[in-house]
């Protein structure tokens, strides 16, 4: 059983044993437990978002988000991108230690309001929806991307933990998005 389940897998388990055992009110003085593990379970599989503000009109951004000429400027570089609905690309990218080949599809386009794509990797299990919604705030608008999905990944490589994802897309949009739109204006 340990073997099929894998580290993640076992803490699950015993996670959800615990809560039955709670349940029953065998361990009543221990209702930290039962609150920690319930949000515990209800937080593996919440979706990562981030938000950021830029001093820029939506059809700037959207523009460094689906031109492949500005999205290698900040993003990934990319073969080929065009933003309708069933187009497929691919990327490679990853962490220091390895690269990984990204397979994206197309999902839904709305012109200079929202893209989405889903992204997993090939050779690896796994399928995740990333999505870039913009909403103008007067003379700037606010980007925030969602990626849900992040636990479909595999569970037994520090490149496809929640974590690295949150690093990767504070990096991308805090950071680099962040100095194109400032440096180099579309």
């Amino acid at each position: 059983m340990d073997t099929e389940l894998g580290a993640l897998g076992r803490i699950d388990c015993w996670m959800n044993f615990g809560l039955r055992i709670l349940d029953c009110g065998l361990l009543r003085d221990f209702k930290f437990l039962k609150n920690f593990i319930t949000k515990y379970l209800k937080m593996k599989n919440e979706p990562f978002v981030i938000e950021r503000t830029f001093n820029a009109p939506a059809e700037t951004i959207w523009k460094a988000l689906t031109d492949k000429d500005e999205m290698k400027k900040w993003y990934f570089k990319l073969a080929e991108f065009k933003p309708e609905v069933g187009f497929e690309f691919s990327f490679e990218g990853g962490s220091e230690t390895k690269t990984y080949i990204h397979l994206c599809s197309i999902k839904e386009v709305i012109p200079n309001k929202k893209l989405s794509y889903t992204w997993s990797y090939k050779d690896y299990p796994g399928m995740s929806l990333l999505t870039f919604e913009l909403i103008p705030e007067g003379e700037k608008t606010k980007l925030k991307l969602t990626h849900e999905g992040l636990e479909s990944f595999p569970k037994d490589s520090p490149d496809f933990a929640r974590t690295s994802f949150e690093k990767g897309w504070t990096y991308i949009i805090g950071k680099s998005l962040s100095e194109y739109l400032e440096n180099d204006p579309i």
